[in-house]
């Protein structure tokens, strides 16, 4: 099995300039052990969490001036975490998840890349009952409605870790699963709108994708 190869490149928002180590394409895969394989992950999936994304770039740059102020966040399936690096160089409250075995450890290397306090990360899935992390003000995710099934083991997982009030911001490419995944939110109390990317010429590609928002009342106050 040969090693992975990676590349460097440096993501701007404004004057700000992101770094991230990523896999060199998603063509990668290097299971030590077969530690991925035992978590279910296939070696077609498994380069997947390693590239950046254009749905997590619309996250990002979604997330370079929204208001984080005094508010806990959550990234759910962080990927290479680029709206978590760049909310931790806001110096917001960010935690991130993933299943991937790797993902923590690429994150803490772009940390480093970064120059930044900290990220706390833990590795769990959607169905994982006690992760440990308590509740959230806010949860963001990038392209993470991938199946079907996605769409109930995610909206329990938010569930399980939103505060009574909390909103919810996750940008979906148009993989058709989004509906199915409003109607749970809205069963849970949640209103929701979406809408295109104000601006999206950052990307290479047109953008044919939604930005979902979800905002939930506490209703005891």
């Amino acid at each position: 099995m040969s090693l992975l190869r990676i590349r460097y490149q440096t993501i701007e928002f404004g004057d700000v300039d992101i770094h991230v180590r990523t896999l060199r394409d998603n063509l990668q895969y290097h299971d030590v052990d077969g530690v991925a394989e035992k978590l279910g992950i296939s070696s077609a999936t498994w380069p997947l969490f390693g590239v950046v994304w254009a749905s997590s770039e619309v996250l990002a740059h979604h997330m370079f001036d929204y208001q984080v102020a005094g508010k806990r966040i959550l990234e759910v399936g962080c990927g290479i975490a680029l709206s978590s690096l760049l909310l931790n160089h806001r110096l917001a409250d960010i935690t991130a998840t993933d299943y991937h075995p790797e993902a923590g450890p690429f994150l803490l290397k772009n940390v480093q890349l970064n120059m930044g306090k900290a990220i706390p990360f833990v590795r769990t899935g959607w169905a994982d009952k006690d992760s440990g992390l308590g509740v959230f003000d806010l949860v963001i995710g990038s392209d993470v409605l991938y199946e079907r099934s996605h769409t109930s083991l995610l909206s329990d997982f938010i569930e399980q870790h939103a505060k009574p009030e909390c909103d919810v911001i996750l940008v979906d490419p148009g993989r058709g699963h989004h509906a199915n995944f409003s109607k749970k939110m809205v069963g849970l109390g949640y209103a929701h709108t979406q809408s295109k990317p104000v601006n999206a010429d950052y990307l290479s590609q047109p953008f044919r994708g939604q930005i979902l928002q979800y905002h939930r009342l506490d209703r005891k106050q």
